[in-house]
C-alpha cells in the first residue's frame, strides 16, 4: 500500500503558513516534534514545551536529514544557513494539529475516538487488544491524550492500519472539541460522566458538555455513536444523536451484559447479549468498573465484525495497563498498583476490588489526594469516606491536605486508620507494617506519585 506522503501542496492549507525554499521541498513521510527520531523525509515541528523550546534543535533536525522545518514566525530571523524547506507558522502547536488532520484526511483507517471521566485508558487498552485480532491496529500510546498527543496519535498511523483507536483527555473546557475535530472519528464512545477535573469543569453537567463534543463532531460526519446507557446524563443527552448504539448492564440496550459470579481475585464472569446471540467469558481484568470497561469495548467490536472466537481468544492474553488496577502477586502478598490518577469515581472502583478479593485475609488501602476537584474537594473526600465504610477494609493509609477530611470521617470505623502528614512518615511506617497475607490498594492523584510506595512494598515482596 501506497505510503502517506504530505506534499508541499498540503502545506498551503494551513492557515498563516509560508514557505521559505519551495523550490527545494520533497514530499514528507514522517512528522516529528523529537529530534531523536528524525529520520530521512521527515517534517521537524519545532514545539515549544514547558521544558524544552524546539526551536533550539533545528539544527539537529538538519544534520539528521530532516527534509524540511516547521518554525514559529517569530524565530525565522534566529536561522543562518539552512537550505532546506522552512515553514513558518503563527503557532506551531496549532499547526501541529493543522498538519494531523491533513494526515487524516489521507488515513484509509477506521478512526475509533473515546473519553470519559474515568476507564478510557483502559477501555483503550482493551479494545485495541480485542481488535488486533482481526485488523492491523494503531492505539493512543500511554496516556498521550491532549492537544498535542491526539495529533502525535494520528501522525503515528500509516497506511497499513485498519483502525486506530485514539483517546481524547481533558481538563478545561473546548479541548475535546479541538481534538475531535483534528481526529474526525467514524466511531465514538464516552465511557461515563463523573466528577473529573472539577477545578475547571465546575460540575457533572459541564464535564458532559465537555465530553459531548466528541459525539457532535462525529455525528456531523454521520459516525456511529455507542451509548452507555448505565450512565443517567448520557442516555439523556443522547436523545438528540441519531446514529447509535447502545451498551450496558441495566435498561434497553441492543448490547447488554450481566455479571454473573466474581472468582477469588475479584475477575467477572460475564455473559455478553447481542442480537439474541450469548457469549459467556471471564473479564481478564478484576473489578466491575473493568466488566464496565469490557462491555463497552466489546460493544464496538461487535460492530466492527467480531464474533464470541475473537472475543473470548483476544481476552486470554490481556492485561492492566500500567499504573491502572494493575495486581501484582507475590508470596506473602498482594499489591493492586492504580497509581497513575484518582478521581472518585475511580476510587470507589478501585476500593471495591479490595472487598471482591479472597485470596487474602488482611484488606490495606493507602489512599493519596484527589486533585482537580475545585470547591467540591472536601466534600467528595468526605463522601468517599462514606463509601469505605461499606466496603469491609482492615487498614486506611492516608496522605494529602484533603485526605485529612476522609480520614476524619472515619475514626469511628471499625479500622486501623492513620493519617500521615509527610511522605517520609509514611514510608517510615510501610516499613514497619506487617503485610503477611494481605492485599493492599495504592492510589492517588498523578501528583501525589503514589507509585514511590509501590516500589517500596515491591522490595518486601518475597
Amino acid at each position: 500500500m501506497k505510503q502517506i506522503t504530505l506534499s508541499i501542496k498540503d502545506f498551503f492549507d494551513i492557515p498563516g503558513a509560508v514557505i521559505y525554499n519551495p523550490d527545494e521541498f520533497k514530499d514528507v513521510t514522517i512528522v516529528s516534534i523529537d529530534t531523536r527520531v528524525i529520520k530521512k523525509n521527515s517534517l521537524f515541528i519545532a514545539i515549544k514545551g514547558e521544558k524544552f523550546d524546539g526551536h533550539n534543535f533545528i539544527n539537529t533536525a538538519v544534520k539528521k536529514g530532516a527534509a524540511a522545518i516547521m518554525i514559529n514566525k517569530n524565530y525565522l530571523q534566529s536561522i543562518d544557513d539552512i537550505d532546506i524547506p522552512v515553514i513558518t507558522v503563527p503557532d506551531t502547536i496549532k499547526a501541529l494539529g493543522d498538519v494531523a488532520k491533513i494526515w487524516r484526511s489521507k488515513l484509509n483507517a477506521k478512526v475509533i475516538g473515546l473519553t470519559g471521566s474515568s476507564g478510557k485508558t483502559t477501555t483503550k487498552e482493551i479494545l485495541a487488544r480485542q481488535l488486533a485480532v482481526k485488523f492491523k491496529v494503531n492505539k493512543t500510546s500511554a496516556n498521550n491524550n491532549n492537544h498535542i498527543g491526539v495529533p502525535l496519535t494520528i501522525l503515528s498511523t500509516t497506511s497499513t492500519d485498519q483502525v486506530l483507536v485514539a483517546e481524547c483527555g481533558t481538563n478545561h473546557f473546548g479541548e475535546i472539541a479541538y481534538t475531535a475535530n483534528i481526529l474526525q472519528p467514524d466511531y465514538a464512545l464516552i465511557t461515563n460522566i463523573g466528577d473529573s477535573h472539577l477545578e475547571f469543569l465546575k460540575n457533572r453537567q459541564g464535564v458532559l458538555k465537555e465530553k459531548l463534543a466528541l459525539f457532535d463532531v462525529t455525528s456531523k460526519r454521520k459516525g456511529k455513536l455507542f451509548i452507555n446507557v448505565d450512565d443517567e446524563l448520557i442516555c439523556i443527552a443522547s436523545g438528540k444523536y441519531r446514529n447509535k448504539i447502545k451498551y450496558g448492564f441495566d435498561g434497553k440496550a441492543e448490547i447488554k451484559g450481566k455479571i454473573l459470579s466474581y472468582d477469588s481475585i475479584g475477575k467477572a464472569r460475564l455473559e455478553l447479549t447481542s442480537n439474541s446471540k450469548r457469549i459467556n467469558l471471564t473479564v481478564p481484568l478484576p473489578g466491575e468498573s473493568n466488566a464496565k470497561n469490557f462491555l463497552a469495548a466489546s460493544a464496538v467490536c461487535l460492530e466492527l465484525g467480531l464474533g464470541k472466537k475473537e472475543l473470548i481468544s483476544s481476552s486470554l492474553k490481556m492485561k492492566s495497563a500500567d499504573k491502572r488496577l494493575n495486581l501484582k502477586i507475590y508470596k506473602n502478598f498482594s499489591l493492586i498498583d492504580d497509581t497513575y490518577n484518582a478521581n472518585p469515581d475511580s476510587m470507589r472502583a478501585a476500593i471495591s476490588i479490595l472487598s471482591l478479593y479472597k485470596n487474602r485475609r488482611r484488606k490495606i488501602a493507602i489512599l493519596g489526594e484527589m486533585f482537580e476537584l475545585g470547591k467540591q474537594s472536601q466534600k467528595l473526600h468526605e463522601e468517599l469516606a462514606e463509601y469505605v465504610k461499606t466496603q469491609n477494609i482492615h487498614e486506611v493509609y492516608t496522605i494529602g491536605n484533603m485526605m485529612k477530611h476522609f480520614s476524619r470521617k472515619l475514626k469511628k470505623y471499625s479500622a486501623v486508620i492513620e493519617h500521615f502528614e509527610s511522605r517520609e512518615e509514611l514510608k517510615k511506617y510501610l516499613k514497619k507494617i506487617n503485610l503477611h497475607n494481605s492485599i493492599i490498594l495504592i492510589k492517588g492523584s498523578r501528583g501525589m506519585k503514589m507509585e514511590y510506595f509501590v516500589s517500596q512494598l515491591e522490595s518486601r515482596a518475597c
